[in-house]
C-alpha cells in the first residue's frame, strides 16, 4: 500500500500509521497546510525488494546466532554480558526494514556494514575476545534498559591518551533529526568524532531513544548510558561535562538544572527552556491548553529550577542571529534573578550553529571548569523543585512536599564544625547528608527556619519533618496503609514510563463493546508508538500470566475494565474509584460506564513501591511532534475520558475531568480541574 502524505510517499508499515494520522486530521477538521502535526520518525523511501529481503534475512540470522550464544553453554558468562554490544546492530537494521526507515539508498550499504560489524563482534566473542571493549577512537556500544528490557546504543570517542582510571568525560547531546534511527545513529557514530573531542577526554554520545529532547525515557537513557560507560571505562563522577546544541542544548538545560549534582560544568548551545513562549502557545486564535497541562509544564520548564544552576558553572552559547538565542537569554535573566550568573557567549553574525572563534573560547572555559571538577564538599547548596521526581542536589534532599507542582526550595549552608543553617519553603520533610570531611563529633546543631535542632550523626543522613507546623528531627511517622507521594512514586501518569513497566492486556470481554473497542485500539496504539517514538518493544503480558516478580519489579499498566482484566478486578476495591457495569464513580461524580473510561496512576496495592496505571501510555500524542517543547505531559494523575468524542492526534477522547491527587494520594478537597 502506498500513501501520499503532505507530498511524501511512503509504503508498508509506516504507510498505515501515516494514513491513520491523516484520517485523524480530517476528523478534527484540520487542513495540512494550516496545522501539520508531524510524523516522526519521517516516512522512509522504498528500497529494492531484494535488498529488503536480504537485510531482513541477515539481521534475523544474526539475531538467532546471538540467541544461541546467549543460551546456556553458548558463551562464558563474562562474554555473554557483551552480547548487548552485538545486539545493537541487528536491531538497527531489522527495525529500519520493518518500519520503512530508509531515507537514502546509501543506507542499504550502511546497514550491510552494521551487520558485518555485528557478525565480526559475535565471532570475536566465540573466540574468547571482545576487542572493541579496549579499542580507542570511535566505538559504539549498547546496554539493556531497565525501562522495557530493550537494547539501546550509545557512541564513544575514546582517546588513546586518556587516564587508565578517573579522568574526564563529556556528554554530548545531539540535535533533533527526524531521520535519526538506530541505523543512522550507529553509522554516524562509527565515522564521525562529532562536534567536540577534547584531548584526554572520553566523549559519550547518548542516543536518547531518538528525538524527545532527552526527556521521559530519553532522560533515563542518558543516565543509563552514563552509568554503563562509567562502569566499563573506570570513569569517576567528578569531571563530567554536560554539553549539547539545538535539541541537545535544550537537553543540556533540562538535565543540567534537574540533575545539577552530576556535572562539573553545564554548557548548553541554543535549544529551548520552556513551553509557552517557545511554542507560541498563547498566540491569538489558539485555544489555551487546559489548566492541568499548564501546571505540568513545571516538570520540564527550566526557569523554575534556575536556582539549581547557581551550584555549578554554566557556560551558554548562542549565535547572535539564532532565534534559539531566546533560551540563553531567558536563563541568564532567570539565574540572575536568584543571585547567580550564566556566562553567555554569543557568536557574532551567526545563525543556528557555532561561530569558530567563539567556540574556541567556549571550549577553553569548559576545559577549565571540567578540570576543576565538581566540588567535593560545597559549603552552600541552593535547591528548588516542583516534584519529588527531582528531589536532591548535592547533600540536600527534599523528601516531602507541602504540595506538588508548587515550588519548594532549600538554602543550606555549612557554618562551621557541626553547624548547619537551613532555610526552606514548601518542604515538609528533609534529609541532609553532610560530606564526610565535615564529620561532627556526635551531634549536629541545625538552624532550620529559625528553629534550633540537635541531630545525632547518622550514616544515612540527618532527617527532619514538619509536625503541627514545626520542624522535628527524624523521619515522619508512617501509619500502616497510609500512602504518601515520594520520589519515584509521585505521578503524573507519564512518570510510570521512566522506569520498568509492563503492559497487561485483558483476556476477558469488556462489559460495553465501545469501551472494549477503545481499549483495544489504544493498547495497539501504545505498543506501536512506544516502538516508534521511544525505540523499544514494550513488555506485554496477559492478565492471567502476571507473575509475582512482575508485580514486585515493574509498574503494571492495566488495559481493560473490571470485566475484562482480572488484575484490575482484583485490585479495584483498593483503588480510588468505583466501576461497575452501569457507573464509573470518580472524585464524587458519576459517569456512564458505557461511554466513559478512567485513566490514572496510583501506587500498586499489590506492591506499594510500584505504580499501577489504568488504560494509558505516555500522554503526549502525535499532535505534539512539531516541536519537542510540546512533548510534555498532557494528563495529570487521573482523568475521565468521554468516548463519545473519538481519539485524535491530541487526546484519547474528550477529557471530561482530570486532576492531581494530593500528597497522600487522595482527591483534594478543591474541585477537580475541568476541561476548558
Amino acid at each position: 500500500m502506498d500513501v501520499s502524505l503532505s507530498g511524501i510517499c511512503v509504503s508498508g508499515a509506516r504507510a498505515t500509521r501515516c494514513l491513520l494520522v491523516g484520517l485523524l486530521w480530517l476528523a478534527c477538521g484540520w487542513a495540512v497546510a494550516q496545522t501539520n502535526p508531524g510524523v516522526s520518525p519521517l516516512p522512509g523511501i522504498e528500497i529494492p525488494a531484494e535488498d529488503r529481503e536480504r537485510l531482513a534475512a541477515e539481521s534475523a540470522g544474526l539475531r538467532a546466532d546471538i540467541e544461541a550464544a546467549a543460551a546456556p553453554g553458548g558463551l562464558p558468562a563474562a562474554l555473554r554480558e557483551r552480547l548487548v554490544d552485538v545486539e545493537i546492530f541487528p536491531k538497527a537494521v531489522s527495525w529500519a526494514v520493518e518500519l520503512d526507515e530508509f531515507y537514502d539508498l546509501k543506507q542499504v550499504a550502511a546497514a550491510e556494514a552494521l551487520l558485518a560489524e555485528g557478525r565480526g563482534r559475535l565471532e570475536a566473542l566465540r573466540s574468547g575476545t571482545a576487542p572493541w571493549t579496549t579499542a580507542t577512537g570511535l566505538v559504539v556500544r549498547g546496554y539493556r534498559s531497565r525501562i522495557d528490557g530493550s537494547v539501546q546504543p550509545y557512541g564513544l570517542v575514546v582517546p588513546e591518551d586518556r587516564p587508565a582510571a578517573g579522568g574526564r568525560m563529556d556528554i554530548w547531546l545531539h540535535g533533533r533529526d527526524d531521520k535519526l534511527t538506530e541505523l543512522a545513529f550507529l553509522s554516524e557514530r562509527m565515522r564521525s568524532r562529532g562536534t567536540i573531542a577534547p584531548p584526554r577526554t572520553l566523549v559519550l554520545h547518548p542516543y536518547g531513544r531518538f528525538c524527545n529532547a532527552f526527556k521521559f525515557a530519553g532522560e533515563t537513557d542518558v543516565l543509563e548510558a552514563i552509568e554503563d560507560a562509567m562502569r566499563h571505562y573506570a570513569i569517576g563522577p567528578d569531571h563530567v561535562a554536560l554539553r549539547g546544541f539545538s535539541m541537545g542544548g535544550a537537553g543540556s538545560w533540562h538535565l543540567g538544572a534537574h540533575h545539577a549534582s552530576r556535572w562539573a560544568v553545564i554548557a548548553p548551545g541554543a535549544g529551548f527552556v520552556e513551553t509557552a513562549r517557545y511554542a507560541k502557545v498563547f498566540v491569538p486564535g489558539r485555544t489555551p491548553p487546559p489548566e492541568w497541562e499548564q501546571v505540568l509544564w513545571r516538570l520540564y520548564d527550566v526557569p523554575g529550577y534556575a536556582v539549581n544552576l547557581t551550584n555549578r558553572p554554566v557556560i551558554a552559547y548562542s549565535g547572535a542571529n539564532d532565534p534559539q538565542k531566546q533560551a540563553a537569554d531567558i536563563m541568564v535573566e532567570a539565574v540572575a534573578a536568584v543571585g547567580g550568573r550564566v556566562e553567555h557567549l554569543v557568536g557574532p553574525d551567526t545563525g543556528h550553529g557555532y561561530h569558530r572563534e567563539t567556540k574556541e573560547s567556549l571550549d577553553r572555559l569548559v576545559d577549565a571548569a571540567a578540570e576543576r571538577g565538581r566540588p567535593a564538599a560545597p559549603p552552600r547548596v541552593r535547591f528548588a523543585t516542583y516534584t519529588l521526581r527531582y528531589d536532591r542536589l548535592d547533600w540536600v534532599r527534599i523528601t516531602g512536599l507541602m504540595r506538588h507542582w508548587e515550588q519548594a526550595t532549600v538554602d543550606a549552608e555549612h557554618r562551621g564544625p557541626g553547624i548547619l543553617a537551613v532555610k526552606t519553603s514548601g518542604a515538609t520533610a528533609l534529609t541532609l547528608t553532610p560530606p564526610e570531611s565535615w564529620a561532627a563529633a556526635g551531634t549536629w546543631s541545625i538552624d532550620l527556619d529559625g528553629q534550633t535542632l540537635d541531630c545525632p550523626t547518622a550514616a544515612d543522613g540527618l532527617h527532619f519533618h514538619v509536625h503541627d507546623g514545626r520542624w522535628q528531627t527524624g523521619r515522619p511517622a508512617v501509619e500502616p496503609r497510609v500512602l504518601r507521594k515520594r520520589h519515584g512514586l509521585q505521578g503524573p501518569i507519564d512518570d510510570a514510563f521512566m522506569d520498568g513497566f509492563v503492559f497487561v492486556k485483558p483476556t476477558g470481554r469488556a462489559t460495553h463493546p465501545a469501551v472494549g473497542a477503545w481499549m483495544e485500539a489504544e493498547l495497539a496504539r501504545a505498543i506501536d508508538t512506544w516502538r516508534v517514538n521511544f525505540r523499544g518493544a514494550a513488555r506485554i503480558v496477559a492478565d492471567t500470566d502476571v507473575t509475582p516478580d512482575m508485580i514486585r519489579d515493574l509498574h503494571l499498566v492495566l488495559w481493560g475494565d473490571p470485566a475484562s482484566n482480572a488484575v484490575l478486578a482484583r485490585i479495584l476495591p483498593r483503588l480510588p474509584l468505583e466501576w461497575n457495569a452501569a457507573t464509573l464513580r470518580f472524585d464524587g461524580r458519576d459517569y456512564a460506564a458505557a461511554s466513559h473510561v478512567p485513566v490514572l496512576v496510583y501506587p500498586n496495592p499489590l506492591a506499594p513501591d510500584r505504580y499501577v496505571v489504568l488504560n494509558s501510555s505516555y500522554t503526549f500524542r502525535q499532535g505534539s511532534s512539531n516541536t519537542n517543547a510540546l512533548q510534555t505531559p498532557k494528563l495529570p494523575d487521573w482523568a475521565v475520558v468521554n468516548l463519545d468524542t473519538p481519539p485524535s492526534i491530541a487526546a484519547p477522547g474528550r477529557i471530561e475531568a482530570a486532576g492531581f491527587f494530593d500528597e497522600a494520594w487522595r482527591f483534594p478537597t478543591t474541585a477537580s480541574l475541568k476541561q476548558r
